[in-house]
């Protein structure tokens, strides 16, 4: 493939791409959009001016990342040896006495992260932002600032997520009003009855702030077995009360990997019924069936979570390596269940995120990643490199190398 900075940072036309479907075609590129896909036409010579030869490359819309803690990373700063808890409650105090040794501001450490996922093709991200009694706003703010500094580069959503709980930590139901006010998307809220011990107060705050500021909602729930389930039911009944369909996410909801055949079927189906999303990272242990909840309608995506910090010294912000691991877990190997990997990443992440003009199609926005790989298949499985990455039509990222 030529070398797209010697051409130009905003190409008319990328030559002989292949589509998911393994088509060979040309895209025509125009004010941001994808303006025209037709056929690819054999050419001699170097590509026209203003375009790409892309000899055969595949072309995938940007990968969405549903599930980021930006806030939390220690990229930029020195590495930091892992330290290991039991609970919940005493992982956030553990991470709460690490995160006062780093030195280095939080939207600095974001920034990187930021940066090196979109060199790895990410065009939008949703990121978790800790909001509590001891954080407050600061890192919102942050995360909004940096939102702004990088708006040319992704898109980035932001959650306001109650780590240190909402019932038993008072005045954070305050903060995450102000955060919605003063930049989050959604509001968030982590395991209702195992952190809180009050599943009903703790969602009275959470659906009353979407419901008051018109905000999604993004969960985080590692709660377990029945009781797991048991509240997952509890958000589909309040999502379909107050007709907030497509809006809500639960993230990690590890009972669903746990539950009997008919609790399962029982409590996958509330959830399609309301239009409640799941999010996994493809952890160890129980995790959502991929294939079985959408079998029953549920929305399934994925998001790489933690990113080396405090709750996880792994991660490299790589999506196609998101869907690799997540295919690993859940013995995703026939083509099919590949392009069902590659579809966590890509269009169900953002039909989740609501991004309605995302994808490969007429009119949709240029946010595209060109891969080194010959068909959707060969990329989930091996995760191969990056070549360019589009935002808005400009190419941010060559190479694995951000532009500029």
């Amino acid at each position: 493939m030529s070398d797209p900075l010697s051409v130009t940072s905003r190409p008319d036309l990328l030559v002989d791409a292949t589509l998911p479907d393994g088509t060979r075609a040309d895209l025509t590129l125009r004010d941001g959009r994808i303006a025209a896909v037709t056929p690819a036409v054999e050419r001699f010579g170097p590509p026209p001016t203003g375009a790409l030869g892309l000899a055969g490359a595949l072309v995938l819309p940007a990968f969405v990342d549903g599930h980021i803690h930006l806030d939390k990373t220690f990229l930029g700063a020195d590495w930091q040896p892992h330290v290991t808890g039991g609970t919940i409650r005493e992982r956030v105090a553990a991470e709460r006495a690490l995160r006062e040794r780093v030195r280095v501001p939080v939207g600095e450490r974001a920034e990187h992260l930021v940066r090196r996922v979109v060199a790895l093709g990410t065009g939008h991200v949703r990121s978790h932002v800790d909001v509590d009694p001891w954080l407050g706003l600061t890192g919102l703010h942050a995360l909004v600032e940096l939102r702004e500094r990088c708006r040319d580069l992704l898109s980035m959503q932001l959650v306001a997520f109650p780590q240190s709980g909402i019932v038993t930590a008072p005045g954070v139901a305050d903060l995450l009003d102000a955060a919605l006010r003063e930049g989050a998307d959604l509001i968030g809220g982590l395991d209702p009855l195992g952190f809180d011990g009050d599943v009903a107060g703790h969602l009275d705050v959470v659906f009353g702030l979407a419901e008051r500021h018109g905000a999604g909602i993004d969960l985080h729930l590692h709660d377990g077995g029945e009781p797991g389930a048991a509240q997952l039911r509890e958000i589909a009944a309040r999502t379909a009360a107050l007709g907030l369909a497509d809006t809500v996410t639960v993230s990690h909801a590890y009972c669903l990997g746990a539950l009997a055949p008919a609790e399962f079927a029982r409590t996958a189906d509330a959830l399609a019924a309301a239009g409640v999303s799941i999010l996994t990272n493809g952890p160890s242990g129980p995790m959502p069936p991929v294939l079985a909840l959408r079998e029953r309608g549920v929305r399934v995506f994925a998001g790489s979570d933690n990113i080396r910090d405090a709750w996880w010294p792994y991660g490299t912000g790589d999506m196609l390596e998101r869907a690799t691991i997540v295919g690993l877990r859940q013995d995703l190997c026939t083509d099919a269940e590949l392009a069902v990997a590659a579809d966590l990443v890509t269009d169900a992440a953002a039909a989740a995120l609501g991004l309605a003009d995302y994808g490969l199609r007429v009119g949709a926005r240029a946010d595209l990643v060109v891969v080194e790989a010959t068909s959707t298949q060969a990329a989930v499985a091996a995760h191969p490199a990056r070549r360019l990455v589009l935002h808005g039509g400009r190419v941010v990222a060559t190479d694995g190398r951000l532009a500029g």
